[in-house]
Protein backbone atom coordinates (compact mmCIF):
# COMPACT_ATOMS: atom_id res chain seq x y z
CA UNK A 1 0.00 0.00 0.00
CA UNK A 2 1.22 3.48 -0.85
CA UNK A 3 2.72 5.54 1.97
CA UNK A 4 1.92 9.24 1.72
CA UNK A 5 3.23 12.39 3.38
CA UNK A 6 0.79 14.32 5.56
CA UNK A 7 0.69 17.92 4.38
CA UNK A 8 4.05 19.66 4.41
CA UNK A 9 5.37 17.50 7.24
CA UNK A 10 7.74 14.55 7.20
CA UNK A 11 5.06 12.29 8.68
CA UNK A 12 4.12 9.40 6.40
CA UNK A 13 0.95 7.34 6.74
CA UNK A 14 -0.60 4.58 4.67
CA UNK A 15 -3.12 5.60 1.99
CA UNK A 16 -5.74 3.80 4.05
CA UNK A 17 -5.82 4.31 7.81
CA UNK A 18 -7.63 1.95 10.15
CA UNK A 19 -10.50 3.64 11.96
CA UNK A 20 -11.54 2.04 15.25
CA UNK A 21 -14.72 3.86 16.26
CA UNK A 22 -16.59 0.53 16.46
CA UNK A 23 -13.96 -1.26 18.55
CA UNK A 24 -15.03 -2.44 22.02
CA UNK A 25 -18.62 -1.82 20.94
CA UNK A 26 -19.63 -3.41 17.63
CA UNK A 27 -16.23 -5.05 17.12
CA UNK A 28 -14.99 -7.46 19.81
CA UNK A 29 -11.40 -8.33 20.69
CA UNK A 30 -11.10 -11.37 18.39
CA UNK A 31 -12.46 -9.53 15.37
CA UNK A 32 -10.32 -6.47 16.18
CA UNK A 33 -7.25 -8.71 16.33
CA UNK A 34 -8.06 -10.25 12.95
CA UNK A 35 -8.78 -6.85 11.39
CA UNK A 36 -5.54 -5.34 12.67
CA UNK A 37 -3.43 -8.24 11.44
CA UNK A 38 -5.16 -8.17 8.04
CA UNK A 39 -4.64 -4.42 7.80
CA UNK A 40 -0.92 -4.55 8.57
CA UNK A 41 -0.35 -7.58 6.35
CA UNK A 42 -2.04 -5.63 3.56
CA UNK A 43 0.44 -2.77 3.89
CA UNK A 44 -1.58 -0.59 6.25
CA UNK A 45 0.34 1.39 8.82
CA UNK A 46 -1.78 4.06 10.49
CA UNK A 47 -4.41 3.44 13.19
CA UNK A 48 -6.87 6.16 14.19
CA UNK A 49 -8.82 6.25 17.44
CA UNK A 50 -10.14 8.72 20.03
CA UNK A 51 -10.61 8.93 23.77
CA UNK A 52 -14.34 9.23 23.12
CA UNK A 53 -14.65 5.99 21.15
CA UNK A 54 -16.47 3.49 23.39
CA UNK A 55 -15.55 5.75 26.33
CA UNK A 56 -11.89 4.81 25.96
CA UNK A 57 -12.61 1.17 25.17
CA UNK A 58 -11.28 1.49 21.63
CA UNK A 59 -7.91 2.78 22.88
CA UNK A 60 -7.75 0.06 25.53
CA UNK A 61 -8.43 -2.62 22.93
CA UNK A 62 -5.70 -1.26 20.67
CA UNK A 63 -3.34 -1.24 23.64
CA UNK A 64 -4.10 -4.89 24.39
CA UNK A 65 -3.18 -5.86 20.82
CA UNK A 66 0.08 -3.91 20.59
CA UNK A 67 2.95 -6.27 21.16
CA UNK A 68 0.86 -9.41 20.70
CA UNK A 69 -0.71 -8.90 17.27
CA UNK A 70 1.56 -6.15 15.92
CA UNK A 71 4.53 -4.36 17.40
CA UNK A 72 4.36 -0.66 18.26
CA UNK A 73 7.01 0.05 15.65
CA UNK A 74 4.88 -1.49 12.88
CA UNK A 75 2.18 1.14 13.18
CA UNK A 76 1.61 4.83 13.73
CA UNK A 77 -1.28 5.90 15.95
CA UNK A 78 -3.44 8.99 16.13
CA UNK A 79 -5.94 9.74 18.84
CA UNK A 80 -8.19 12.65 19.70
CA UNK A 81 -9.42 14.50 22.77
CA UNK A 82 -11.96 17.18 23.50
CA UNK A 83 -15.32 15.42 23.26
CA UNK A 84 -17.21 12.99 25.47
CA UNK A 85 -20.69 11.51 25.68
CA UNK A 86 -22.78 11.53 28.84
CA UNK A 87 -26.38 10.32 29.02
CA UNK A 88 -26.42 10.13 25.25
CA UNK A 89 -25.44 13.79 24.88
CA UNK A 90 -22.20 14.95 23.29
CA UNK A 91 -20.11 17.39 25.31
CA UNK A 92 -17.14 19.41 24.06
CA UNK A 93 -14.30 20.58 26.33
CA UNK A 94 -10.97 21.51 24.79
CA UNK A 95 -9.61 23.35 27.83
CA UNK A 96 -5.95 22.76 28.61
CA UNK A 97 -6.81 20.74 31.71
CA UNK A 98 -9.34 18.53 29.94
CA UNK A 99 -7.11 17.97 26.93
CA UNK A 100 -3.93 17.06 28.80
CA UNK A 101 -5.79 14.89 31.31
CA UNK A 102 -7.38 13.05 28.40
CA UNK A 103 -4.00 12.56 26.73
CA UNK A 104 -2.50 11.02 29.86
CA UNK A 105 -5.45 8.64 30.06
CA UNK A 106 -5.16 7.80 26.35
CA UNK A 107 -1.48 6.95 26.65
CA UNK A 108 -2.19 4.72 29.64
CA UNK A 109 -4.93 2.85 27.79
CA UNK A 110 -2.83 2.50 24.65
CA UNK A 111 0.15 1.31 26.68
CA UNK A 112 2.54 3.61 24.85
CA UNK A 113 4.68 6.61 25.75
CA UNK A 114 3.57 8.66 22.76
CA UNK A 115 1.09 8.93 19.92
CA UNK A 116 2.15 9.89 16.43
CA UNK A 117 -0.60 12.49 15.94
CA UNK A 118 -2.83 14.04 18.60
CA UNK A 119 -5.94 15.95 17.58
CA UNK A 120 -8.29 18.43 19.15
CA UNK A 121 -11.48 16.64 18.16
CA UNK A 122 -13.81 19.62 17.84
CA UNK A 123 -14.03 23.40 17.90
CA UNK A 124 -14.98 24.67 21.35
CA UNK A 125 -16.62 28.08 21.35
CA UNK A 126 -16.35 28.29 25.13
CA UNK A 127 -12.58 27.94 25.30
CA UNK A 128 -10.02 30.36 23.82
CA UNK A 129 -8.43 28.76 20.78
CA UNK A 130 -4.99 29.74 22.09
CA UNK A 131 -5.61 27.62 25.21
CA UNK A 132 -6.52 24.56 23.18
CA UNK A 133 -3.50 25.03 20.94
CA UNK A 134 -1.24 25.44 23.98
CA UNK A 135 -2.24 21.93 25.08
CA UNK A 136 -1.37 20.53 21.65
CA UNK A 137 1.96 22.36 21.67
CA UNK A 138 2.83 21.11 25.15
CA UNK A 139 2.08 17.54 24.12
CA UNK A 140 4.45 17.84 21.17
CA UNK A 141 7.22 19.61 23.08
CA UNK A 142 7.03 17.09 25.94
CA UNK A 143 7.29 14.15 23.52
CA UNK A 144 3.87 12.70 24.29
CA UNK A 145 2.80 13.42 20.72
CA UNK A 146 5.05 13.53 17.68
CA UNK A 147 2.66 15.77 15.73
CA UNK A 148 -0.62 17.61 16.34
CA UNK A 149 -3.72 18.43 14.36
CA UNK A 150 -7.33 19.52 14.41
CA UNK A 151 -10.48 17.52 13.68
CA UNK A 152 -13.93 18.56 12.54
CA UNK A 153 -13.05 22.25 12.24
CA UNK A 154 -14.58 24.14 9.33
CA UNK A 155 -12.58 26.22 6.86
CA UNK A 156 -12.22 29.50 8.75
CA UNK A 157 -11.64 27.69 12.05
CA UNK A 158 -8.84 25.64 10.48
CA UNK A 159 -7.24 28.71 8.92
CA UNK A 160 -7.37 30.57 12.22
CA UNK A 161 -5.90 27.64 14.16
CA UNK A 162 -3.01 27.33 11.73
CA UNK A 163 -2.35 31.07 11.89
CA UNK A 164 -2.54 31.36 15.69
CA UNK A 165 -0.55 28.22 16.55
CA UNK A 166 3.01 28.94 17.58
CA UNK A 167 4.11 25.58 16.20
CA UNK A 168 3.22 23.69 12.99
CA UNK A 169 -0.04 21.80 12.88
CA UNK A 170 0.28 18.96 10.36
CA UNK A 171 -3.14 17.43 9.85
CA UNK A 172 -6.88 18.01 9.80
CA UNK A 173 -9.60 15.39 10.00
CA UNK A 174 -13.00 15.80 8.37
CA UNK A 175 -15.73 13.72 6.79
CA UNK A 176 -15.21 13.60 3.03
CA UNK A 177 -16.56 11.30 0.34
CA UNK A 178 -18.50 11.32 -2.91
CA UNK A 179 -21.68 11.82 -0.88
CA UNK A 180 -20.11 14.46 1.37
CA UNK A 181 -18.15 16.92 -0.72
CA UNK A 182 -18.70 20.05 1.37
CA UNK A 183 -15.01 20.20 2.46
CA UNK A 184 -14.12 21.24 -1.10
CA UNK A 185 -15.71 24.67 -0.72
CA UNK A 186 -13.63 26.07 2.14
CA UNK A 187 -11.91 23.43 4.26
CA UNK A 188 -9.61 21.89 1.67
CA UNK A 189 -8.37 25.25 0.32
CA UNK A 190 -7.77 26.37 3.91
CA UNK A 191 -5.78 23.32 5.00
CA UNK A 192 -3.80 23.21 1.76
CA UNK A 193 -2.87 26.87 2.18
CA UNK A 194 -1.77 26.15 5.75
CA UNK A 195 0.23 23.09 4.74
CA UNK A 196 -1.97 20.59 6.56
CA UNK A 197 -2.82 17.15 5.20
CA UNK A 198 -6.45 16.00 5.23
CA UNK A 199 -7.24 12.68 6.87
CA UNK A 200 -10.71 11.89 5.53
CA UNK A 201 -13.09 9.94 7.74
CA UNK A 202 -16.19 8.09 6.50
CA UNK A 203 -14.67 7.92 2.99
CA UNK A 204 -17.28 5.32 2.04
CA UNK A 205 -20.20 7.55 2.97
CA UNK A 206 -20.80 5.69 6.25
CA UNK A 207 -21.04 2.48 4.25
CA UNK A 208 -23.48 3.48 1.51
CA UNK A 209 -20.78 3.81 -1.17
CA UNK A 210 -20.07 0.09 -0.93
CA UNK A 211 -23.44 -0.40 -2.60
CA UNK A 212 -24.72 -2.68 0.14
CA UNK A 213 -27.83 -0.56 0.75
CA UNK A 214 -29.01 -0.62 -2.87
CA UNK A 215 -32.60 -1.84 -2.85
CA UNK A 216 -32.69 -3.01 0.77
CA UNK A 217 -31.15 -2.62 4.21
CA UNK A 218 -29.06 -5.66 5.25
CA UNK A 219 -30.08 -7.10 8.60
CA UNK A 220 -26.53 -6.94 9.95
CA UNK A 221 -25.90 -3.34 8.90
CA UNK A 222 -25.82 -0.21 11.04
CA UNK A 223 -28.89 1.13 9.25
CA UNK A 224 -30.88 -1.86 10.55
CA UNK A 225 -30.07 -1.04 14.17
CA UNK A 226 -32.16 1.51 16.03
CA UNK A 227 -29.21 3.04 17.89
CA UNK A 228 -26.95 3.31 14.83
CA UNK A 229 -29.49 3.97 12.08
CA UNK A 230 -29.41 7.79 12.44
CA UNK A 231 -25.70 7.66 11.54
CA UNK A 232 -26.48 6.18 8.12
CA UNK A 233 -29.96 7.50 7.29
CA UNK A 234 -28.89 10.90 5.86
CA UNK A 235 -27.12 9.04 3.05
CA UNK A 236 -30.06 6.80 2.20
CA UNK A 237 -31.99 9.75 0.76
CA UNK A 238 -32.61 10.18 -3.01
CA UNK A 239 -29.63 12.52 -3.59
CA UNK A 240 -26.93 10.29 -2.13
CA UNK A 241 -28.65 7.21 -3.57
CA UNK A 242 -28.25 8.62 -7.09
CA UNK A 243 -24.52 9.02 -6.41
CA UNK A 244 -24.33 5.40 -5.23
CA UNK A 245 -26.02 4.27 -8.46
CA UNK A 246 -23.50 6.23 -10.52
CA UNK A 247 -20.60 4.74 -8.57
CA UNK A 248 -22.03 1.23 -9.00
CA UNK A 249 -22.44 1.77 -12.74
CA UNK A 250 -18.86 3.03 -13.04
CA UNK A 251 -17.58 0.09 -11.03
CA UNK A 252 -19.38 -2.39 -13.26
CA UNK A 253 -17.93 -0.80 -16.38
CA UNK A 254 -14.42 -0.86 -14.94
CA UNK A 255 -14.64 -4.38 -13.53
CA UNK A 256 -14.02 -3.00 -10.03
CA UNK A 257 -16.08 -2.71 -6.87
CA UNK A 258 -18.03 0.41 -5.83
CA UNK A 259 -15.85 0.48 -2.71
CA UNK A 260 -12.68 0.59 -4.81
CA UNK A 261 -14.05 3.29 -7.13
CA UNK A 262 -15.09 5.46 -4.16
CA UNK A 263 -11.77 5.19 -2.36
CA UNK A 264 -9.73 5.63 -5.53
CA UNK A 265 -11.62 8.84 -6.35
CA UNK A 266 -11.10 10.22 -2.85
CA UNK A 267 -7.38 9.48 -2.68
CA UNK A 268 -6.86 11.42 -5.90
CA UNK A 269 -8.37 14.62 -4.47
CA UNK A 270 -6.36 17.69 -3.51
CA UNK A 271 -4.95 17.68 0.00
CA UNK A 272 -6.04 14.17 0.97
CA UNK A 273 -3.29 12.29 2.80
CA UNK A 274 -5.24 9.21 3.85
CA UNK A 275 -8.74 7.74 3.95
CA UNK A 276 -9.77 6.47 7.38
CA UNK A 277 -11.75 3.26 6.79
CA UNK A 278 -13.61 1.58 9.63
CA UNK A 279 -14.32 -2.10 8.92
CA UNK A 280 -16.44 -3.64 11.67
CA UNK A 281 -15.66 -7.24 10.68
CA UNK A 282 -12.65 -9.14 9.32
CA UNK A 283 -14.60 -9.77 6.09
CA UNK A 284 -15.12 -6.05 5.57
CA UNK A 285 -11.40 -5.47 6.19
CA UNK A 286 -10.48 -8.02 3.52
CA UNK A 287 -12.89 -6.43 1.03
CA UNK A 288 -11.38 -3.00 1.65
CA UNK A 289 -7.80 -4.20 1.35
CA UNK A 290 -8.62 -5.96 -1.92
CA UNK A 291 -9.24 -2.56 -3.52
CA UNK A 292 -6.86 -1.57 -6.32
CA UNK A 293 -6.75 2.11 -5.24
CA UNK A 294 -5.56 3.13 -8.70
CA UNK A 295 -6.49 6.34 -10.46
CA UNK A 296 -9.83 6.35 -12.26
CA UNK A 297 -10.05 7.20 -15.98
CA UNK A 298 -10.55 10.99 -16.24
CA UNK A 299 -13.93 10.69 -17.94
CA UNK A 300 -15.21 8.43 -15.14
CA UNK A 301 -13.92 10.75 -12.42
CA UNK A 302 -15.56 13.75 -14.14
CA UNK A 303 -18.87 11.93 -14.48
CA UNK A 304 -18.87 11.03 -10.77
CA UNK A 305 -18.04 14.62 -9.84
CA UNK A 306 -20.89 15.91 -11.99
CA UNK A 307 -23.48 13.66 -10.37
CA UNK A 308 -22.19 14.24 -6.83
CA UNK A 309 -21.67 18.00 -7.09
CA UNK A 310 -22.97 19.65 -3.88
CA UNK A 311 -26.11 21.65 -4.45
Amino acid sequence: MQQRYVGNSGLRVSALSLGTMSWANETDEQDASDILRTFVDGGGKHIDTAASYSDGGSEALIGSLLGDVVSRTEVSISTKAGTSTSDGRRAVDTSRNAMLSALDASLARLGTDYVDVWFAQAWDGNVPLEETLSALEFAVRSGRARYAGIANFNGWQSAKAAAVAGFPLVAAQAEYSLVRRTPEAELIPAVEDAGLGLMAWAPLGRGVLTGKYRGSIPADSRAARGDAAPYVEPYLQPGPSSVVEAVSMAAKGLGRTPLDVSLSWLLAQHGVATAIVGPRTPLQAKEILAAQLTQLPPEIACALEDVSQPG
